[in-house]
């Protein structure tokens, strides 16, 4: 018989978002894209058989919240962070971009940002890849519309902190690092027009309305600057608790009071509340959700502040914004993920290499240190590794690692294990525990602030549509990351 698919995975067990139950099937692809699902396709029915050996396969991680190309040249970036995201289970990277520093280090147009952005992405990346784009210059507003019908950037970013306070501490020269002009402001009358921006968009579109949506790093400059001084002075706290305290979660929960409102007020209704980090944010974003009932408030949180807490070992390389905080905050983070209020878990993967993150002369000076870490490559393995030992289901978690971040931001093909959908799949070994070693990564990092966490669910195979991308340990192949112009495909239920 003439083969009819190009590849089966047999002997899996399917882990579905929006089901009870996992089922052992056989999947069937072709052209990329799964055919079939079923309990027994013959290998003959396909080009090509592999063996699953009965592992939990799970739909490619969405990591929506990433950073490729922030401290180091994007090109160069692209390819070893994208390695490491396969290496996780990561088959799609929406990576936030912003002009000023770091990044491409450059003003100006953002339709040149995207130009060169996705110039230096090209053929660099393993797995598929996006954008989500800072409007941050004034003239940056009116370009909104054209990054939507141009390259696909229907999500865009407000950094509610960079107007008074520095992307690692306090800073006397926004304008400068932020490469605006001396008149020009990147305060709230800016992030208000973001979010008229973004509704006139809603309603020019009406049928790709609900992937146009703003996403918002809440906290308040005025507090970082007024509690950073109180701390540094007082010198009373170091580490993680020193920069915890500085950025206090007060910050936090007040910003999301603020971004909330103007989403009122300009009637945006689709509205990313991105990496909450503290019960005072948990509870003013469900808060805000019960004030505001008609706006779509999405929740976020990271695999970094949901397995580290300001006691851990790690100190300045877990320096991050908002903060790692104290440990009842991280079980309240865990309660609101058990609970279904949280929408996603995402890395927030920044690599930031050991000579840049901290001061060589003072390496243990949580001041001197730069802000962000990487993590993509531990996302899986660690909701995995934490949520299964309270009880979360393996559902739940394709939910929240893919199905939930695929619908929000218009990737109609990603997010599922079902017949049309790209065959992106990550075959996991649930009882496997393994000691993280940044040693073991594809990373260009050199360290990680996970370094010695005993992690059990360990990532054996990932596909990107249909094509191994990561193998027992190794990078598959050439890379075949594609750049996703979104929304892509179809809406589907």
């Amino acid at each position: 018989m003439t083969p009819q698919l190009d590849l089966v995975i047999k002997n899996v067990r399917v882990v579905r978002p929006n089901r009870h139950s996992v089922e052992l099937l056989d999947l069937g692809i072709k052209d990329g894209k799964f055919a079939r699902l079923a309990p027994d396709i013959r290998p003959e029915e396909a080009k090509q058989a592999f063996d699953g050996r009965n592992r939990l396969a799970f739909p490619g991680c969405v990591d929506a919240h990433m950073h490729v190309g922030i401290y180091s040249p994007l090109a160069e970036d692209a390819v070893t962070e994208s390695k490491a995201a396969a290496m996780g289970g990561v088959t799609t990277s929406l990576n936030y971009i912003r002009t000023g520093r770091y990044y491409l280090n450059r003003g100006g147009s953002n339709r040149g940002l995207m130009q060169e952005a996705l110039a230096l992405s090209s053929g660099n990346f393993w797995v598929d890849y996006g954008y989500h784009v800072a409007p941050i210059d004034p003239c940056h507003i009116e370009e909104m519309e054209p990054l939507l019908a141009e390259y696909g950037v229907p999500s865009f970013k407000i950094f509610m902190f960079y107007g008074g306070y520095g992307l690692h501490g306090r800073s006397a020269s926004q304008n400068e690092f932020l490469m605006i002009g001396p008149e020009d402001r990147y305060d709230i009358a800016h992030f208000e027009f973001i979010m008229r921006s973004a509704r006139r968009m809603m309603e020019a579109h009406p049928d790709i309305a609900e992937c146009i949506s703003v996403s918002l790093h809440c906290e308040l400059a005025e507090i970082l600057n007024a509690y950073t001084r109180i701390v540094e002075s007082e010198g009373k706290l170091s580490g993680l608790r020193a920069y915890s305290a500085a950025r206090p979660p007060h910050a936090e929960g007040l910003a999301i009071w603020i971004a909330s409102y103007l989403a009122y007020e300009t009637d945006c209704l689709n509205i990313n509340l991105l990496h909450l980090s503290s019960a005072k944010a948990i509870d003013a974003a469900l808060k805000m959700r019960k004030v505001f009932p008609h706006i779509d408030f999405r929740r976020e949180v990271t695999v970094g502040h949901l397995l580290l807490d300001v006691d851990c070992e790690c100190a300045v390389h877990a320096k991050v914004n908002p903060p790692i905080r104290p440990r009842e905050d991280v079980e309240t983070l865990w309660r609101a993920v058990l609970d279904r209020d949280v929408d996603w878990i995402v890395s927030d993967h920044a690599c930031c290499s050991a000579e840049q993150k901290w001061s060589s002369d003072d390496p243990q000076n949580i001041w001197l240190a730069k802000s962000g870490f990487g993590g993509t490559e531990w996302l899986l393995s660690g909701v995995l590794s934490e949520g299964s030992k309270r009880g979360m289901s393996y559902n739940h978690m394709a939910e929240l690692l893919s199905w939930n971040p695929a619908r929000r931001f218009g990737l109609h093909d990603k997010g599922d294990i079902a017949p049309g959908y790209d065959a992106d799949l990550v075959l996991v070994d649930p009882h496997e525990t393994f000691v993280v070693r940044a040693a073991d990564s594809q990373s260009h990092q050199g360290y990680t602030p996970f370094e010695g966490q005993e992690l059990t669910g360990r990532v054996k195979s990932t596909f990107l549509r249909g094509e191994l991308a990561y193998h027992d340990g190794a990078i598959v192949g050439p890379a075949r990351g594609r750049y996703l112009r979104r929304p892509t495909g179809r809406p589907r239920a």
